[in-house]
């Protein structure tokens, strides 16, 4: 079974690959997510997000697990998270840009610090919260309590912080900023294509980190 879901899990990252490598069809992919931003934005982010998360599984078990794991419940989670991204980004360049207009931040004749502000600053203010945001509703699926009222604070009280900053927080400064800096110096359609694709790593890195936090 696992050989049978990797070739499955290998076939569509071929064809997404594929699919973008095609001139006319990565032409009409730019024209749908200019035209139906926030459904691209759920649809790309819902998928490989949720595909990372179970490459986390694989990666750490050895082995795959898809049954019992509501994987609908992760998609859903995942795509909200594409939803998020699809405002964050031009909020936080849009934002930048006005700082670097008016002199406040270095670097305004600057391709590459232009991108990297913005990288930075969406990975300080953003990421964070978004990543704990995430531990919340992986949580909530594990229990089963999605669609039932949160004990949140419960929750967050027992949430293992330690391990959350030692490998999520600090993923934002080695991986993160570098990886979104080079997200920015893309054109703005490519950009939440870009953070799907790296929602893969994201998927990847939270599935390991919550892991590491159980055992």
């Amino acid at each position: 079974m696992n050989k049978i879901i990797s070739f499955v899990y290998v076939l569509v990252l071929g064809t997404i690959a594929a699919f973008l490598s095609i001139e006319s069809t990565r032409e009409q992919f730019v024209l749908m997510t200019r035209n139906y931003p926030f459904l691209m934005g759920f649809l790309k982010i819902g998928i490989l997000g949720t595909m990372g998360e179970l490459l986390s599984g694989r990666v750490v078990t050895g082995t795959w697990k898809i049954s019992g794991v509501s994987i609908h419940q992760r998609f859903l989670i995942w795509g909200f998270f594409g939803l998020a991204f699809t405002v964050v980004f031009p909020m936080f360049s849009m934002g930048v840009e006005g700082l670097l207009r008016a002199s406040l931040l270095p670097g305004k004749n600057s391709t590459f610090l232009t991108a990297f502000w913005k990288s930075f600053f969406m990975n300080i203010i953003f990421a964070p919260p978004m990543m704990t945001f995430h531990r919340l509703t992986d949580t909530l699926i594990d229990r089963k309590m999605l669609f039932k009222k949160w004990p949140a604070v419960e929750i967050f009280q027992n949430m293992n912080w330690a391990n959350m900053i030692r490998v999520v927080g600090f993923s934002c400064i080695w991986f993160w900023i570098p990886a979104h800096t080079a997200t920015f110096l893309l054109p703005p359609e490519f950009r939440v294509l870009s953070a799907a694709l790296l929602s893969l790593a994201l998927g990847l890195i939270l599935g390991y980190a919550k892991r590491k936090s159980l055992q």
